[in-house]
């Protein structure tokens, strides 16, 4: 059976709509800047012996809610089935778009496995979550000990952050669920009164959007999206269920799958655009389709622009197959590990499965046996999930946790120091090699590492010591508190750049270009970190 379609990378059953890849009532459009209006009427007019329906915009030119949004990304809709293909060959040919393409259809990529096939444990459910912590006694499957991302290492420097927004475009999201008290978005440029308080083209968009059904509740009818956003943000430290890697983040649910974990590109393309415009800081995209799309890639690129953490799962199909988005080159890609730090080949629920693999693959994360939320019960934590879509919500919320230690990271930052600091291994021999390699791309995810590249402890008020002068050129001048005391200064990619003990109440910095920069001063008793910028 043919698969070019969006797919949450956790399994999806590919059932009534895998038979067609992309609508044929809906395609996706572009004019170009230089097309003049009486020849986008004429197309409409042409469009209209074919029954054509309506349009709608599904991005916006510019950043800014009330901004005049010219030669926007379009969504084509018809009152039936016609000939899409021909449709838009000919379209094509009037040389008045800059793309025209079928509005693909995809799916969420994760499977959930049978309520109480692992016998539960006596411990807190925390145990239940190896990808966290791994002690090489999971009963599920093998295990190996400290196969996981020490997470509960990096809890002791950050547990998150109110300020930062992560948008979970997938099947929605259970509401009132407990682990989320709190914890989802607010939009307050809105105000629930049946208008569009704040211009943005979506009615009382208070916590979220629903892209599928076109309203403001975006309940998750499937699961997917549930068991994802738990894995990003489960409250930790609350006595119930389970922790997510950041405890303090708001939640954004956009829907974008409808109740058969499906969805089309052009639901996908609007949410990325929301979520951009509301200048959220990372987006988890636990979905993917083998099919390219234009439209989808302006709308990540532009994302990328605005300082956008795209994070997206490799897929399930244990093949080379570029999905997107996370075959684009602004998202970071991540596959899949057991709990015995092998690639996930197959997964719990299918033979023929396994964590997809390529040369735009990033990082892998924990992904197959995860323990997560019910979409349909408060008090149900028996269900467990596996794929690629429960491994890059894990890559999603460490993401997030080094924004909260420095959130000066660009987007490329972060990638960087994924990759930097994750553990390279080496299992498989046919597949695993030292260094990056297209199975594990970087290796599997330590967010205690990555999260110690950026971090310095501060033990000690910086304001009772001084640096001046800040901007500097080639010297910086240091209280003489700190003579002999050791220094180190680091990029904002977290890299280690100069080193040494401070002499003469100065740091000679002249080696090291413009920009910012982050001081680490240290001696038996202190800890002082000071951002210093060079000009």
């Amino acid at each position: 059976m043919k698969k070019i379609l969006l797919i949450t990378c956790t399994l999806c059953i590919l059932a009534p709509l895998a038979a067609q890849d992309f609508s044929k009532t809906r395609l996706i459009a572009k004019f170009k800047e230089t097309t003049a209006v009486t020849s986008e009427s004429a197309v409409y007019t042409q469009l209209g012996k074919q029954h054509f329906k309506n349009t709608y915009p599904i991005s916006f030119t510019a950043n800014n809610k009330k901004a005049e949004r010219t030669k926007e990304t379009l969504v084509f809709t018809f009152n039936g089935a016609i000939d899409i293909l021909n449709t838009i060959t000919e379209l094509q040919e009037t040389g008045l778009f800059d793309f025209v393409e079928p509005d693909y259809i995809g799916f969420g990529a994760g499977k959930r496995g049978k309520k109480n096939t692992i016998t539960t444990p006596n411990d807190p459910l925390l145990n239940r979550q190896w990808g966290l912590s791994n002690n090489g006694t999971f009963e599920a499957s093998s295990a190996t000990e400290d196969a996981d991302v020490d997470m509960d290492l990096a809890w002791t420097i950050s547990t998150g952050n109110e300020d930062i927004t992560i948008a979970v475009l997938d099947s929605g999201l259970r509401m009132e669920h407990p682990e989320f008290t709190n914890r989802i978005w607010v939009n307050i440029n809105e105000t629930e009164d049946n208008t569009d308080s704040d211009g943005n083209n979506y009615t009382d968009d208070i916590h979220g959007w629903d892209f599928v059904n076109n309203d403001n509740d975006p309940t998750d009818d499937h699961g997917h999206g549930t068991n994802v956003t738990g894995i990003i943000a489960a409250t930790g430290n609350n006595a119930i269920g389970y922790a997510g890697a950041d405890w303090k983040c708001k939640i954004m649910p956009l829907k974008i799958l409808d109740e058969n974990n499906s969805g089309y590109y052009s639901t996908w393309i609007a949410a990325i655009n929301y979520a951009t415009n509301q200048g959220v800081k990372i987006m988890n995209m636990s979905v993917g389709g083998s099919s390219f799309s234009q439209g989808m890639k302006n709308a990540v690129d532009n994302a990328h622009s605005n300082g956008i953490v795209i994070v997206a799962c490799m897929m399930n199909f244990n093949n080379d197959t570029p999905y997107y988005p996370a075959a684009f080159e602004n998202t970071v890609a991540v596959g899949s590990t057991d709990a015995d730090d092998t690639r996930s080949n197959p997964f719990f629920w299918s033979t023929t499965s396994g964590s997809n693999y390529g040369n735009h693959i990033d990082v892998v994360a924990p992904g197959n046996y995860i323990y997560g939320l019910d979409a349909s019960s408060d008090r149900n934590y028996d269900y467990y999930w596996g794929g690629t879509s429960q491994a890059a919500p894990l890559v999603a919320g460490i993401c997030s946790l080094i924004l909260d230690v420095n959130p000066e990271l660009t987007t490329e930052g972060i990638r960087t120091l994924l990759r930097d600091t994750a553990e390279d291994l080496i299992g498989d021999l046919s597949e695993d090699i030292a260094g990056w390699d297209p199975y594990y791309g970087a290796g599997r995810v330590n967010a205690y590492n990555a999260l110690q590249r950026v971090l310095s402890v501060d033990n000690v008020s910086a304001e009772s010591y001084y640096f001046y002068p800040n901007p500097a050129t080639n010297t910086l001048y240091l209280s003489e508190k700190l003579n002999g005391a050791r220094y180190q200064i680091y990029n904002t990619l977290g890299q280690l750049l100069l080193s040494g003990s401070i002499i003469d109440n100065k740091l000679n910095i002249s080696s090291i270009g413009k920009g910012s920069y982050i001081l680490k001063v240290q001696d038996d008793f202190k800890v002082i970190t000071k951002k210093i910028i060079k000009n």
